[in-house]
């Protein structure tokens, strides 16, 4: 059974057309809803949010990777500065100087190399060899600190680990204590010929004798000044004994003193106040 129903016409225009079919059929007749009024439901894709999150991820990443590296960049020239600085910028000793200047003095002197020298100690053969040791002992800790470094400079260099201002810092103290070495062997044999083939070995032998004594004094004037300040600690002990004695003694006294005074003021007190009642008492004895 169908029922008919009429449309009405709404105030705006529209009419309303009552349902003749399904739900479905009835809502997609209807009138009053346009497609433009029809509301539909905007939503933001998930991979948006996500590629946001990784995005500020990658930023605050690249930020820490570049400051640590920074970092690192910093340290490593600050080391390598302080290897230029400190551990290749080398001076030949004053001794090397000295030395010249005697030579200079003794060939002023009539001294010419290969004269044979004498036996006595002031001769200018035996003054200009103890010149020559003497600039040769004092190159010792330049030579040894040279050999030392030798080695692990030139992996640091094969390995590209330092910068070229340290290697070349290097291979100029390297040539100049090299130098060094050749000219002081070539010295030596001016004064006496074979002498280069041993100096630089007892200059060795004389600056570890030299070293030892040196920690020997230095050990000794330790224990001595050890020893000394355990003596006036030793004497500032019984001085203070003596004066904590003197002080207890002269507290005990100062105690003593104000005991007495205590009891003469006491002893005082008591006969003002017997006097003051004899006094009272005569006169009322007066009175009556």
């Amino acid at each position: 059974m169908s029922t008919t129903q009429e449309a009405t016409i709404n105030p705006d225009g529209t009419t309303n057309v009552p349902p003749t079919g399904t739900e479905d059929e009835t809502f997609t007749n209807n009138s009053t809803f346009t497609a433009e009024e029809i509301p539909i439901p905007k939503t933001t894709d998930p991979a948006l949010y996500l590629g946001l999150i990784v995005l500020v991820i990658a930023i605050i990443s690249f930020f820490i990777y570049r400051k640590r590296k920074n970092k690192v960049e910093d340290d490593g020239e600050e080391f390598f500065q302080q290897l230029d600085g400190e551990k290749f910028n080398l001076v030949l000793p004053p001794a090397v100087d000295e030395y010249y200047a005697v030579k200079d003095k003794i060939i002023e002197g009539g001294w010419s190399p290969g004269t044979p020298g004498k036996k006595d100690a002031s001769g200018p053969t035996r003054v200009l060899q103890q010149a020559l040791m003497k600039r040769c002992i004092a190159d010792i800790p330049l030579v040894t600190h040279i050999q030392k470094e030798s080695s692990g400079m030139n992996k640091l260099y094969s390995h590209s680990m330092c910068s070229v201002k340290q290697w070349r810092t290097y291979q100029a103290a390297e040539a100049m204590v090299s130098a060094e070495v050749d000219e002081v062997r070539a010295e030596a044999d001016e004064i006496e010929p074979g002498w280069s083939e041993y100096i630089w070995r007892q200059a060795m032998q004389y600056h570890n004798m030299l070293k030892q004594r040196h920690e020997m004094e230095q050990k000794a004037a330790a224990e001595q000044a050890h020893k000394k300040k355990l003596e006036q600690d030793k004497v500032l002990a019984v001085k203070r004994a003596e004066d904590e004695k003197k002080a207890r003694i002269l507290a005990a006294e100062n105690a003593a003193e104000e005991l007495i005074k205590a009891e003469e003021r006491e002893k005082d007190s008591k006969t003002a106040f017997n006097n003051g009642s004899k006094i009272k008492k005569g006169f009322l004895n007066a009175k009556k």
